[in-house]
């Protein structure tokens, strides 16, 4: 295992150049089972790739308003904030232990979690993090930020819920965990990476990740795509809707989907999956028994589309599995989908 990265305070840490940014697979925990299963998977996902692994944790330290005429302010010594940050790091390193062919590094970082994060997305391939926490590090970021760190990094980045544990023989401590897995029963794990679609560019570069993803795994590859219902609300579709006809619609897109993919990755496997329901609601269904599920950013209103609106915390709270958000990107690739037959117009 390689030494420890020196530890790097506030700005000035990170304002150094990319090229000192870690790479390879960037983990967050903050001392939580949410964090531990991030890491694992991280752990497992880094040598799956046989990429460099960093593990960090984030601190901020708070200020407070000066009780003086000054109308400045006061902050205080944040050497115990710190040793506990350091703490944390050091128990997640050591329950790591070491990993087959990779180097793993780690840092604790002063800051605000996101924004280290987003910075170090700069050269990491791959940013992993728990779906909750402690309230630090970790627990911020399906707060207040949810659509802010997936939206925004400039790699892809892994939500891994604490269900993830008992793949991998991890015993969970989590009472209210434990009585919901109860409820719900065991679900079988297909060994299967699915990713949602859309029809648009978004959810194709998606699907690009998602094949690479399957071909590393050595999995198949599955590609969703769900028809919601109509409502009341939407005044302007002419009605009515033939359904039986938009299927049959849909089912000649995905075709000709498949068969650019299939010119792209002729050894890989690929499915489809064509579900009526609401779009949140089928994956949190296929994300119990994926081995990942993969999306874009934004799209068409549907699976994409949906993870920067109100519905993200809903996406990424619920999910049964790791998730996988991909940022939109150029990809030469997409230049001759249009060849293989009918898809959706811009």
């Amino acid at each position: 295992m390689a030494d420890q990265l020196h530890p790097q305070d506030g700005a000035a840490g990170r304002d150094s150049a990319e090229s000192d940014l870690p790479t390879g697979i960037v983990v967050g925990v903050d001392g939580s089972e949410h964090g531990h299963c991030a890491l694992m998977w991280a752990a497992a996902e880094a040598k799956r790739r046989r990429r460099p692994l960093h593990v960090v944790t984030a601190y901020s330290v708070p200020l407070f308003a000066a009780s003086g005429l000054d109308g400045g302010y006061a902050s205080f010594d944040d050497t115990v904030i710190r040793d506990g940050a350091e703490a944390v790091l050091k128990e997640a390193v050591e329950k790591l232990g070491e990993v087959d062919g990779v180097e793993v590094t780690s840092s604790v970082e002063s800051g605000d979690a996101s924004g280290v994060l987003l910075e170090f997305s700069k050269a990491a391939e791959l940013l992993v993090f728990g779906t909750r926490g402690r309230g630090g590090f970790v627990g911020r970021l399906l707060g207040s930020v949810s659509s802010a760190l997936p939206a925004h990094a400039a790699c892809p980045t892994v939500t891994v819920p604490l269900r993830f544990a008992e793949r991998i023989g991890e015993e969970i401590e989590d009472r209210h965990l434990k009585a919901e897995q109860a409820k719900e029963g065991h679900a079988s794990l297909e060994h299967v990476v699915a990713v949602g679609v859309d029809g648009s560019d978004q959810a194709r570069v998606a699907v690009l990740v998602a094949a690479e993803e399957a071909m590393m795994m050595g999995v198949p590859l599955r590609v969703v795509c769900a028809v919601p219902q109509f409502s009341g609300s939407l005044a302007w579709v002419p009605a009515p809707v033939d359904r039986e006809q938009l299927f049959e619609d849909i089912r000649a897109q995905l075709k000709a989907g498949v068969a650019w993919l299939q010119s792209h990755f002729p050894d890989l496997e690929v499915q489809t999956s064509l579900l009526d329901g609401a779009p949140v609601d089928v994956l949190v269904e296929v994300s119990r028994t994926v081995e990942l599920l993969v999306l874009g950013t934004r799209g068409r209103g549907g699976f994409t589309g949906m993870l920067l609106g109100s519905t993200s915390d809903g996406v990424l709270h619920h999910a049964k599995g790791p998730v996988m958000v991909v940022p939109d990107h150029a990809d030469e690739r997409l230049a001759d989908r249009a060849s293989f037959g009918p898809m959706l117009a811009p």
